[in-house]
């Protein structure tokens, strides 16, 4: 059993594990993957607003506790948000192609910076209200979902398969951190404050989060970039 002062830098790298499978598995995705990652990783700066409010997790050097910082965030987000930005077109066997300059030019697109801004124009607002911080982030992470798929109808799929899919990956890694120190989350996360409501003895906030996550991330590299998911290419079959 891994003792509580290391369990959530070795759950921060697990995360690395199917990052690093699907860099080497998907190259066509990499450009996506390298892009959300690199984007993502700073938002692991944003710890001292959860911690203790949300959780107080032992970290390395006890840096959380002393600064509210700590490496195992930069980690967590760095491989959370280049496995969301691909897992729905890795799991439908999408692939993306530009949009035509035509398409670009569609009237809802002059909205196209203010609707990926979203999240983060309304997270400050939101998070003076009187609740935890963590309510805050996720009702700005949906405010961005609705904001794409006005921009975006195309996106309506892949975002909503966004929301499943990685709801379903990120409750792998929470039923793990759960098997690997049992406990661990009741013993780290605020749940005397929280919802007190429990999903398979998970805190509904964490699956809540990863829905938000996983909606607006798996379109957010397609938005900013001009793409769209299609169907890879038919290969012609022998004559």
């Amino acid at each position: 059993m891994i003792p509580d002062s290391h369990v959530w830098l070795a759950w921060s790298l697990a995360f690395l594990v199917p990052w690093i499978f699907l860099w080497i598995a998907f190259p066509v995705h990499r450009r996506a993957m390298g892009w959300a990652s690199v984007f993502t990783a700073p938002f692991g700066l944003t710890e001292p607003l959860f911690v203790p409010e949300y959780w107080n997790p032992p970290s390395l050097f006890d840096l959380a506790q002393r600064t509210g910082f700590d490496i195992e965030s930069l980690i967590f987000c760095f491989g959370i948000g280049g496995v969301a930005a691909v897992l729905v077109n890795v799991a439908t066997r999408r692939q993306s192609e530009s949009l035509s300059l035509a398409e670009r030019h569609v009237p809802r697109h002059r909205y196209h910076p203010w609707a990926l801004a979203s999240p983060f124009l309304v997270f400050p607002a939101l998070w003076i209200l009187p609740w935890n911080a963590i309510y805050a982030g996720i009702a700005a992470m949906f405010v961005g979902i609705v904001a794409t798929v006005a921009c975006r109808p195309d996106l309506l799929r892949g975002t909503l398969l966004g929301v499943l899919i990685f709801v379903a990956y990120y409750l792998v890694f929470l039923l793990g951190l759960e098997a690997l120190a049992p406990g661990y989350i009741a013993r780290v996360w605020r749940l005397e404050i929280l919802s007190g409501l429990f999903v398979l003895g998970l805190p509904l906030e964490e699956l809540l989060f990863a829905a938000g996550f996983g909606g607006y991330w798996a379109g957010v590299y397609e938005h900013f970039t001009w793409h769209r998911s299609v169907p890879p290419p038919r290969k012609d079959g022998p004559p």
